[in-house]
């Protein structure tokens, strides 16, 4: 995945971090662009914000209907989430993004990972395997995947990142009970996760748009 593959927003002056925000299924990069003027950012923040693109391929659970779609999801259980290939390739192309930001001179621990629902599953695996400290990982309304596999999967260097899960209360896509094992297994594994619910369904709300910026911010203070 190329940054041409993504709608970018850049900061009125020069970026010296990046937000890598991926989108939940049969959505695409546009989806949490209205979102950004909303987080309550200094006006000379020097975030760039990327939304990626996922791919168009077919997804079991609609009948096999193209759409927008890190991986293939089969049902709405756990099982039939775990499409392991799908996940591994939308996760090299979100290193991809990484790696274009290092080289434009965004060091990775200034880089925060961020996705929704199936993005945020993306974020979450592609973050905990990355072999270089990043600055934070943003989970909204989602799970962790493979998360059987988690031992072989995690990487040292990213055991102590920040990571912050958000979830609805009345989520009816992603149960809050897939939010709360996901959590519950991450902590069990030493990782420093900070939880929130909403009285909300699958979507992001006033309160916690406020409560992301914040947390941005403090992930990322402008020099």
């Amino acid at each position: 995945m190329s940054i041409e593959d993504a709608v970018v927003l850049e900061p009125t002056g020069a970026a010296d971090a990046a937000v890598i925000w991926m989108h939940g299924l049969g959505a695409d990069g546009n989806d949490f662009v209205p979102i950004v003027p909303m987080l309550g950012l200094p006006q000379a923040h020097g975030l760039r914000f990327i939304f990626p693109h996922a791919p168009v391929r077919p997804v079991t659970l609609n009948g096999g209907m193209p759409m927008r779609a890190w991986y293939d999801i089969k049902s709405l259980t756990a099982e039939g989430r775990e499409d392991a290939e799908g996940i591994a390739e939308s996760a090299r192309r979100v290193e991809g993004l990484i790696a274009q930001q290092r080289d434009a001179g965004i060091p990775a621990d200034r880089i925060v990972i961020a996705g929704f629902s199936q993005g945020g599953a993306v974020a979450l695996h592609t973050a905990l395997a990355y072999p270089l400290r990043l600055a934070g990982l943003l989970a909204l309304s989602t799970y962790l995947p493979l998360r059987d596999r988690l031992e072989e999967h995690r990487h040292d260097a990213n055991q102590d990142v920040p990571i912050l899960m958000m979830h609805g209360d009345f989520d009816a896509v992603v149960v809050p009970t897939f939010g709360t094992r996901s959590r519950d297994r991450l902590l069990e594994a030493g990782y420093q996760v900070q939880w929130k619910q909403y009285p909300m369904e699958h979507q992001v709300c006033p309160e916690q748009i406020t409560d992301i910026g914040r947390w941005l911010m403090a992930r990322l203070p402008s020099d």
